[in-house]
């Protein structure tokens, strides 16, 4: 079932995430709005794209969801190769995911510091 949503997530957000799917998407909003007047506005006509709109939200949210997690867990897979790779690198920084909050802001205020005294040094 993982591998059969995986595939079906990559592939829906390939061909929805085109070009074509959001021109495919201003011309059904179009003809909907072009046809209000044959159905004189009525609550059934907005009610259609309203709910067409919002049952379509809702699985994509999932879809992309799912895409996101992955593109997600590969790129930190690569930087953690990179890390272990390169002589010097702090072995530390490839397990971030489990750090709190405040762990992750204060490295990231170490950071800066060290980034400023780099600008200073080259100024």
């Amino acid at each position: 079932m993982n591998e059969f949503f995986r595939r079906f997530a990559r592939y829906t957000s390939e061909r929805l995430g085109s070009s074509w799917a959001f021109c495919a998407a201003v011309i059904i909003v179009l003809i909907w709005g072009v046809t209000g007047p044959y159905f004189h506005y009525s609550d059934a006509w907005q009610l259609a794209i309203n709910t067409g709109t919002t049952i379509i939200t809702f699985l994509m949210v999932f879809l992309i969801q799912n895409t996101q997690n992955r593109d997600s867990r590969a790129i930190h897979l690569k930087l953690d190769e990179l890390i272990k790779a390169i002589r010097g690198a702090r072995n530390r920084m490839i397990d971030l995911d489990g750090l709190t909050d405040d762990e992750l802001r204060e490295l990231e205020a170490e950071y800066k510091k060290l980034c400023d005294r780099r600008v200073g040094k080259s100024k």
